[in-house]
C-alpha cells in the first residue's frame, strides 16, 4: 500500500500520536524558561550609589551599591550595571548564537539522520511555548535566588532527553530514505498505541531517495533564479524582523516598571489569542496570507512607534506597557504566519532549503533582540524606534510577495516562471472543486 493508505489504516492522529504529540508540546515549556532565562537571572533589581561619584571599576561599584529588591541574580551576585551591563545582553545573545549554530548544523542532520534525534516543532509548540513564558515568571516569583531558579529551569532537560529515547523515528522520513522495513515497523507501532489490532502493513517500494546534494543544489537554486532570489530577501528581511521584535519586546519585560514578574507573564500569555487569531484571518479570502502578514508586522510596529509619545502615567487604557503587549500579540500572529506562508511560496523542490535559509536569518534577529532594551540609555524611545521602523518595513515589503491563497502549490521552480502551467494548474483545481489547498500537500 501506499504510505498515505497506510497512515489511514494505523490511524492518522489517534491515542499514540497524540502521546506523542503531548511530549513535543511539553518540551517547549522547558525551551521557553531556556529561552527567557536571562530575563530573571540577570534582572537589575533598583539600587542607589551612596557617594557622589560614580564608581569607574567593578570594585567601587561593590562597596557602594545598594540593590533595593530581595531577588537575587547574576547582576547583583557581580555588579553587572552601568559599565558592566552589556554582559547580560552578551550572555542572552551568546544563547542564541548557539540557537544560530544548531540551525545550521542540525537542519541538514534532519534530513540526513532522521527526525527523531533532532526535534522539528509546529504552530501548537509556539502556543506552548507562550505559556512556558508565563510558568518561567510563576518559577521566578516564588524562587528569589537565582542559582537554584536556574537548576530548577534546566533540571527538566535531563527528563526530556531520557524520554526522547522512547521517541519513534518519522515513517516518512524512513520511507523516503529507502528503509522501507523500518517504516513498517514503526507504523505497526503506532497502530498498536493506537489500540487496533496488529495489522499487516506492506509498503510500496519507495520511488527514489534524497540525494546527498539536494539541500546544498537547493540553496543554489534560490541564488540561481530571479523569482527565488527576491523571494527569498524579502522573506529573509520578515523572518529577521519577526524575531527581533518578538524577543526584543519580550526581553524588554525585564525593562519595564512595576511588577517584574507579571510583566514576564503578560508578555507570554498575551501570545496565546495570536494562534487563533491569525488561523481565522488567513482563511479568509479577503485577507490571506499575505494581507495578514503585512496588517500584522504593520500593526507591531505602530503600536511601538505610538509608545514614544505616551507617557508613563498615561493611564491604563493608553499606556506604553498595554501598547507593547499589542506589538507582541500581533508580531507573535504574523511570526506564525509567516512558517506557513513561506512553505507555500517555495516549490516542493526546494522548499527544505528556502526555510532553512529563512531560519537561519531569523536567528540573527535573535542574536540582536537582548541588546535593543539596553538602546534606552541612549534614548528611552529608542528601543520602541527600532522595533517600530523594522516592523513596519516588513510588514510593506510583504505586499511585494503573491498571494498563496486558494493558489496550487507548485512543485518546481518551472511552475513558478511559467504562467501557462500555473493557468493550466489552476483550471484543474477548479474543475476538481477544490477551495482549499490542504497543509498536508506542502508539508
Amino acid at each position: 500500500m501506499e504510505l498515505d493508505e497506510a497512515f489511514g489504516s494505523v490511524g492518522e492522529f489517534g491515542p499514540s500520536q497524540k502521546r506523542l504529540t503531548a511530549f513535543l508540546v511539553l518540551l517547549q515549556v522547558y525551551v521557553a524558561c531556556q529561552s527567557m532565562l536571562i530575563v530573571l537571572v540577570g534582572a537589575v533589581p533598583e539600587y542607589h550609589i551612596d557617594q557622589g561619584e560614580i564608581p569607574t571599576s567593578t570594585e567601587e561599584l561593590a562597596r557602594h551599591v545598594r540593590f533595593a529588591d530581595k531577588f537575587t541574580s547574576i547582576a547583583t551576585e557581580w555588579y553587572l550595571i552601568r559599565h558592566e551591563a552589556y554582559k547580560v545582553n552578551l550572555a542572552s545573545s551568546l544563547y542564541f548564537s548557539g540557537l544560530l549554530i544548531g540551525n545550521i548544523i542540525f537542519g541538514p542532520l534532519s534530513d540526513k539522520l532522521g527526525r527523531k534525534p533532532v526535534y522539528m516543532s509546529g504552530s501548537l509548540t509556539n502556543l506552548t511555548f507562550a505559556v512556558g513564558i508565563a510558568v518561567y515568571a510563576l518559577l521566578g516569583y516564588y524562587i528569589r535566588e537565582w542559582r537554584f531558579l536556574a537548576f530548577v529551569s534546566n533540571s527538566p532537560g535531563v527528563f526530556f532527553f531520557l524520554l526522547s529515547f522512547m521517541l519513534p523515528e518519522s515513517p516518512r522520513w524512513l520511507y523516503s530514505q529507502g528503509n522501507t522495513a523500518e517504516a513498517e515497523d514503526v507504523l505497526q507501532y503506532l497502530a498498536c498505541g493506537n489500540g487496533k489490532e496488529r495489522l499487516t502493513i506492506k509498503l510500496k517500494p519507495c520511488a527514489g531517495t534524497m540525494k546527498k546534494n539536494d539541500s546544498a543544489s537547493g540553496v543554489l537554486n534560490l541564488i540561481k533564479h530571479p523569482v527565488l532570489r527576491w523571494r527569498t530577501i524579502i522573506l529573509m528581511y520578515i523572518w529577521y524582523v519577526c524575531s527581533l521584535v518578538y524577543y526584543g519586546l519580550t526581553f524588554n519585560a525585564g525593562e519595564l516598571g512595576g511588577n517584574l514578574y507579571l510583566n514576564v507573564a503578560l508578555y507570554g500569555l498575551i501570545e496565546v489569542p495570536a494562534f487563533p487569531l491569525c488561523m481565522f484571518f488567513i482563511e479568509k479570502s479577503w485577507s490571506g496570507r499575505r494581507k495578514t502578514t503585512t496588517f500584522f508586522l504593520i500593526f507591531a510596529g505602530f503600536t511601538c512607534i505610538f509608545t514614544m509619545f505616551l507617557p508613563e502615567n498615561s493611564g491604563l487604557f493608553f499606556s506604553p506597557t498595554l501598547l507593547a503587549l499589542c506589538g507582541k500579540l500581533t508580531v507573535s500572529a504574523a511570526f506564525n504566519i509567516v512558517y506557513i506562508y513561506t512553505s507555500e511560496l517555495y516549490p516542493t523542490v526546494v522548499r527544505n532549503a528556502g526555510l532553512g535559509v529563512c531560519s537561519m536569518t531569523c536567528r540573527f534577529g535573535g542574536v540582536l533582540a537582548p541588546f535593543v532594551p539596553s538602546m534606552k540609555s541612549l534614548h528611552p524611545s529608542l528601543p520602541f524606534m527600532v522595533f517600530g521602523i523594522s516592523g513596519v518595513s516588513a510588514g510593506f515589503l510583504t505586499f511585494l510577495l503573491p498571494e498563496t491563497l486558494n493558489k496550487p502549490i507548485a512543485e518546481s521552480i518551472e511552475d513558478l516562471q511559467s504562467p501557462v502551467c500555473q493557468m493550466l494548474k489552476n483550471k484543474k483545481v477548479n474543475q476538481l472543486g477544490e477551495n482549499t489547498i490542504s497543509k498536508k500537500s506542502f508539508w
